[in-house]
């Protein structure tokens, strides 16, 4: 997709225009009188207010450039209406298929082009050809800074990245494909080092171990690390769940929840598309990129109930149910993370718990850390991203929930509090020298209708928020 900037009169040659009404304002002179004032008068029939990302459209019969045109809000003309507003105009183009479009919403550009990829992004790469629609190719932002074109362009690659693998079918991506992609983004400021079965089991790495070995696909662990030019003014880690499918191992799930199980490397997936942009943008602070890959199968070698594993730290947990498996390779990567001296924060993403949906509904990111302001960083950072993540707290009343019977602790708490209970289980492997946040993204990670600019599907959830977080440092 070709970007630029210009001046002048959004009517010029596109097959969509699209044109901003903010909740104030009114439909541009210029166009009404092309319409003969009938534009405002079917506005206001469809009670047309300019909320953001709110959109109606219209074929322009002649009367102006292009197929169609389409009035989109900008609400108040914040960051984030622009970005909805033209996240709008974009997913209406792809719904058309329309290749070319001609925008004025306001400023903000790298909002604008964040919002534009992602709303033009459709996962239709299986469909026969004439079932797909064209993404846009050409875009012409009017009257708007052309300074964040480029930068909107690398957060809306990276966020696409991520959707592409949360996607995509467990037989494409898998641990060894995981891996793969982790290697296609190595560059002179970004190192990749993947270690197959044999060696994160040489490292003690028994929690991946594990909940890889039912299947014929073994797990791999994966540590990237971006190193910025110049001295770093951080180091941090981002750490992913990266199971590539989720059958449940011998705690079977039942059919209907094993559909969208391909989803539950979501956390591995956001840590590939957050360490895809750094360079792009410049990020300052140095980077891991850490995550474990395995499919949790049925098997001859799955692990079973009542086994009682070791982690990369040492601590040794009792298995209470196989289908609670993501935290047992997050409790390596961590313990691997804490081993690193000279990070001072690690932040965790998994599509962990049923119950942080419970808790928040799909919209919100369940956030726990053990630093109110570090927590609230995160917030913050997210919601200039366009994400919404909600405090949780950290009970401490809680680990008794998780005391084990032959070992200090088990895999899983009682019924209450469950996403609670899988926090502080984390919070066992992390060194007491770091600042730690987890991130249960297991609501906004996936969803099953468009919701906004946002096709069905992979919505790139954590990349956004961590994005801004990183750029921050």
């Amino acid at each position: 997709m070709n970007v630029i900037a210009t001046t002048g009169s959004v009517l010029g040659p596109a097959e969509l225009i699209a044109v901003g009404v903010s909740k104030t304002g009114s439909l541009p002179a210029a166009i009404d009188k092309a319409f003969d004032g009938q534009l405002s008068a079917a506005l206001a029939d469809d009670k047309f207010k300019g909320t953001a990302g709110a959109l109606t459209a219209f074929r322009s019969l002649g009367r102006v450039p292009g197929k169609w045109l389409a009035v989109v809000g900008t609400g108040s003309g914040s960051p984030e209406d622009v970005r909805r507003a033209a996240g709008a105009a974009a997913s209406f183009a792809r719904d058309k298929g329309l290749a070319s479009l001609r925008l004025e919403v306001g400023d903000h550009a790298e909002f604008q082009v964040e919002g534009i990829i992602a709303g033009n992004y459709r996962f239709d790469m299986y469909k026969d050809e004439d079932d797909r629609k064209s993404p846009l190719e050409s875009v012409v932002l009017v009257n708007a800074d052309a300074d964040g074109i480029e930068t909107g362009a690398v957060l809306g690659a990276a966020r696409s990245l991520t959707r592409d693998l949360v996607n995509g079918p467990a037989e494409d991506i898998h641990p060894q494909s995981m891996a793969a992609a982790a290697r296609k983004l190595a560059s002179g400021q970004l190192s990749v080092d993947v270690w197959d079965y044999a060696k994160l089991k040489a490292e003690g790495m028994g929690g991946i171990e594990a909940v890889g070995r039912g299947s014929d696909r073994k797990p791999v662990f994966v540590h990237m690390v971006y190193t910025p030019n110049g001295t770093p003014t951080a180091e941090v880690a981002l750490i992913g769940k990266g199971v590539t499918f989720d059958a449940g191992g011998l705690s079977i799930k039942p059919s209907s929840g094993m559909m969208d199980m391909r989803c539950d490397m979501g956390g591995a997936g956001a840590v590939l598309g957050a360490m895809s942009a750094l360079e792009g943008l410049g990020v300052n602070a140095k980077v891991h990129g850490i995550f474990g890959a395995a499919e949790n199968m049925l098997g001859p070698n799955a692990f079973k109930l009542g086994d009682v594993l070791t982690f990369r730290n040492g601590k040794k947990a009792e298995i209470h149910n196989t289908d609670a498996e993501g935290r047992l390779l997050l409790a390596d990567c961590l313990s691997f993370a804490s081993e690193i001296d000279e990070v001072t924060h690690i932040v965790d993403l998994a599509t962990l718990t049923g119950a942080a949906v419970v808790a928040l509904g799909e919209h919100y990111t369940a956030c726990y850390s053990t630093h109110d302001d570090f927590a609230r960083t995160l917030i913050d950072a997210a919601e200039a991203g366009g994400e919404a993540f909600w405090h949780m707290p950290l009970e401490q009343l809680y680990k008794d929930k998780l005391k084990g019977e032959m070992a200090t602790i088990k895999n899983l708490g009682d019924r209450w509090g469950g996403s609670i209970t899988a926090a502080l289980f984390l919070q066992n492997f992390v060194g007491d020298d770091k600042i730690w946040a987890h991130l249960d993204i297991a609501g906004p990670a996936l969803i099953g209708s468009k919701e906004r600019h946002l096709a069905k599907g992979a919505t790139g959830a954590g990349v956004p928020g961590l994005l801004r977080w990183l750029r921050d440092l």
